[in-house]
């Protein structure tokens, strides 16, 4: 029987979240679906399923965006179906959060604030601490509590947060958020 591939959804996907993805991954020793980059997501859930099939090793990261959509929207159809493929493990998600007038939200284990700093209340698109225990707003995030995902931390706009979490600085956000979800899933690539 083929091992299941690992896992970890972003539900993020313009130019400056994959830029962070892809130079997070790098850091940790992770693929990066590039062709899973698009606002909103362009690939179907099957085909990036595909994708992730060909990886050669885990972690792999797979971005997720529904362009500010209301409802489901193609990122978030995407997302559930990668996520409930058998030959997935899903090793958690990072939860992005934006300014939503939508106001779609999810609950989320623990929240990164822009300097790096674990709270357990959510973020807001800039990584400020919000208001809210353990959820967050955002716009490809509400489906997230329909699936069985070990590990959801929010932070604030991937890449981005006031150029805290540029690639420039290291994606120092993303990068805690990646290193508790994989501490806390038990992976040990």
């Amino acid at each position: 029987m083929k091992a299941k591939r690992r896992v970890i959804l972003v539900t993020d996907g313009d130019e400056y979240a994959a830029r962070a993805i892809e130079y997070t991954a790098k850091r940790v020793g992770g693929r990066v679906i590039s062709r899973s980059q698009g606002n909103p997501t362009a690939l179907s859930g099957q085909q990036i399923v595909e994708l992730i099939l060909q990886t050669p090793h885990d972690p792999v990261f797979v971005m997720f965006d529904d362009c500010g959509f209301a409802g489901e929207g193609a990122g978030e159809t995407a997302l559930k179906y990668v996520a409930a493929n058998e030959n997935i493990e899903v090793l958690g998600a990072i939860a992005v959060a934006s300014k939503s007038n939508l106001k779609e939200w999810t609950k989320v284990d623990v929240s990164v604030d822009r300097y790096g700093t674990l709270t357990e209340y959510g973020v807001d698109k800039y990584g400020v601490s919000d208001i809210e225990v353990g959820r967050i707003n955002g716009d490809t995030v509400y489906c997230l509590d329909e699936l069985d995902i070990p590990v959801v931390v929010g932070i604030g706009d991937v890449g981005k947060m006031a150029r805290k979490d540029s690639v420039k600085r290291g994606c120092p956000v993303t990068l805690n958020a990646v290193e508790i979800i994989l501490e806390r899933s038990g992976y040990n690539g």
